[in-house]
């Protein structure tokens, strides 16, 4: 077999769906990705712009590099959310170790056919969905993320530059037509046009990204969302061709499935950890997510949920101090004109 056919087979045993390879040169939309960076529209993720040069140029991150290959590994579990929401990628273990760990065994056998590689699972400087576009793995949905005609937008991406030249696959054709599901979808109206997406009101960004106060316009749109936010997703009419991940590791955990939002708020930082050890949701610590968890009792919660938000108000945290106490005013608020 050829170093690419030998990938394929491997990558396939290891649990990915897609196997695709895309030229290493300038992504597609460097200049709009600067540019949109310009504009603010990345909101506090300093991150991007620290590295901007790197993202617009592969080549920087890995010297020599000749190509990218693109992996998708299918994380759809099924069935509909119960309880507080939270994103469909954190239902289960963190992705990132998983995959990373897959691609480890990935780089060994191309260091056997003389390459030198660089492995990326999304926190690499890479401008991920313009290669797995270019390679073929899917196409730009108008939400900016990738669609795939028989996975849907349920899967995770990763890719390996490496210096060997594989031969390229072949780009899809756009098949969103005149469809804009996925922006009416976005609760607060994030997805300013086709393909432009301003951080700064995904609530993606707002309960994972952001580490201080969320602002008040947006703390009611947030609903019960207590972990990013898949409704862009979920719009999408391709997802009804989405299959099972057979990844039993994306399954949602047992320990979390049946908690209340006021359970939650008697968390501990140890007891925080310890229920979110491997999830990606650890992240955002006990400070963001309890944060998270305020906003959404306040959205949702009912007068029995008031004593453990006053609790709350009183905690050494104060973004959770804060949040809490804007939860308890909206539940009083709510209750009197119930009344």
């Amino acid at each position: 077999m050829t170093p690419k056919e030998a990938l394929a087979v491997e990558a396939k045993a290891l649990g990915f769906a897609l196997c695709k390879v895309a030229k290493c040169e300038a992504p597609p939309h460097a200049a709009e990705f600067l540019q949109w960076l310009d504009r603010g529209r990345g909101g506090e993720m300093a991150w991007l712009g620290a590295n901007k040069d790197r993202r617009v140029d592969p080549r920087q991150v890995l010297p020599g590099a000749r190509s990218v290959i693109v992996l998708a590994m299918n994380y759809w579990q099924g069935g509909e959310p119960t309880g507080p929401r939270i994103a469909r990628y954190a239902w289960g273990n963190d992705y990132h170790d998983l995959i990373a760990a897959r691609l480890a065994k990935l780089d060994a056998l191309l260091k056997e056919c003389g390459g030198t590689q660089k492995c990326c699972v999304d926190t690499g400087p890479v401008l991920e969905r313009d290669f797995a576009a270019r390679a073929g793995a899917g196409w730009h949905g108008k939400s900016t993320m990738l669609i795939h005609p028989e996975l849907g937008a349920w899967f995770f991406l990763a890719e390996i530059l490496t210096t060997l030249a594989l031969e390229e696959d072949a780009p899809q054709p756009a098949r969103c037509g005149s469809c804009t599901r996925c922006m009416t979808a976005c609760p607060t109206a994030a997805i300013l046009a086709p393909h432009i997406l301003d951080a700064r009101r995904c609530i993606s960004y707002l309960t994972i990204e952001l580490k201080g106060s969320i602002p008040l316009e947006f703390r009611p749109l947030i609903g019960d969302r207590i972990y990013g936010c898949d409704d862009c997703l979920a719009a999408c009419p391709w997802n009804r061709f989405a299959r099972v991940s057979q990844e039993a590791a994306f399954s949602a955990r047992p320990a979390t499935a049946g908690m209340s939002l006021a359970e939650y708020l008697a968390l501990t930082d140890d007891q925080f950890r310890q229920l979110f050890r491997r999830s990606p949701i650890k992240r955002i610590k006990r400070r963001g997510f309890l944060r998270n968890v305020c906003v959404a009792l306040g959205n949702t919660g009912a007068p029995r949920d008031l004593p453990a938000l006053r609790k709350a108000a009183a905690d050494p945290e104060p973004l959770i101090a804060e949040h809490a106490a804007w939860a308890v005013a909206r539940i009083e608020e709510r209750h009197a004109i119930a009344a």
